[in-house]
C-alpha cells in the first residue's frame, strides 16, 4: 500500500505540479520531437527515485517512466481524433493508474485485486449509482408534463441542470450516510441563494414552482436512498 501511495504521489507531482501548460502545448504541437516530453519523463523517473529513497527500486522507476512515455505519446496522437478533449485525458490517466497499480503490487497483483473486489460495499455502490443518472432520468420523467409549460428566456449550459442534480444528490447521500442531516439544510440554503437572482429577474411563477418541485423531488430521492441504505 505504501509503495503504491508513493508512486501515486510521484505521478501527481510529475503530471500536474511540475508540468507547465506551455509544456503540454509544445508536446501537442511537436509530438515525438518535443524536448519537453523527454524532460517530463525524466522528471517522473527522478521523483519516483526520490520518494522511494531506495535505488533498489530503479527498475520500477524505469518501467513507469518508459510506460509513461508510451502512454503520453499515445495520448498526443489520439487527442485530435476526439471533439471532447477530456476523453483522451481520462484514458491517459486510467492507463497511468493501471501501470502504477501493477508496479505497486507486483508479485501479488491478482491476489490484491481479488481482495479489493471482495471488499466492495455493493449496497453503497448501488446507492451511489442510483442517485446519479437513473435518478436524473426519474426526475425528468416526473417533471416531463411540467417542463413543456416552461418558457426559458435565458441561455444555460448544456445539461447543467442534470449535472447539478447529480452532484447535489451525491452530497445528500453522503451527508445521510455520515449522519450529518444539518448539512442537507445548508445545501438547500446554498442552492436557494444561487437560484434567487435568476428567479427574481425572470419573475416567472411557473419557473419558480418548477425548480422548487424538481429540487424537492431530487432531494427526496437522495434522502430516501440514504435511509434505505442505512437501515
Amino acid at each position: 500500500m505504501i509503495l503504491f501511495t508513493k508512486l501515486f504521489l510521484a505521478h501527481i507531482i510529475g503530471d500536474f505540479l511540475l508540468q507547465p501548460k506551455r509544456w503540454v502545448i509544445q508536446k501537442e504541437k511537436k509530438k515525438i520531437a518535443s524536448g519537453f516530453l523527454y524532460l517530463h519523463i525524466l522528471i517522473h523517473f527522478l521523483i519516483i527515485i526520490l520518494l522511494l529513497w531506495d535505488f533498489n527500486y530503479w527498475k520500477i522507476a524505469l518501467v513507469i517512466a518508459l510506460s509513461h512515455y508510451v502512454i503520453d505519446l499515445f495520448k498526443i496522437y489520439i487527442t485530435p481524433l476526439f471533439k471532447n478533449k477530456s476523453i483522451p485525458f481520462f484514458i491517459d490517466q486510467f492507463l497511468h493508474m493501471a501501470v502504477l497499480y501493477i508496479c505497486g503490487y507486483y508479485g501479488n497483483v491478482l491476489g490484491h485485486t481479488v481482495s479489493l473486489i471482495q471488499q466492495i460495499n455493493w449496497p453503497l455502490l448501488t446507492a451511489i449509482v442510483f442517485v446519479t443518472y437513473p435518478a436524473a432520468i426519474l426526475v425528468s420523467i416526473l417533471l416531463e408534463g411540467m417542463s413543456n409549460q416552461i418558457n426559458l428566456d435565458h441561455k444555460s449550459l448544456p445539461n447543467a441542470g442534470k449535472y447539478i442534480g447529480i452532484i447535489e444528490r451525491l452530497f445528500v447521500l453522503t451527508f445521510i450516510i455520515m449522519g450529518r442531516w444539518e448539512a442537507i439544510g445548508l445545501l438547500i440554503t446554498a442552492k436557494s441563494v444561487f437560484r434567487f437572482n435568476d428567479l427574481k429577474e425572470s419573475n416567472n411563477r411557473k419557473l419558480t414552482e418548477y425548480i422548487l418541485i424538481g429540487t424537492l423531488i431530487s432531494f427526496g430521492i437522495a434522502i430516501l436512498t440514504g435511509i434505505i441504505y442505512n437501515y
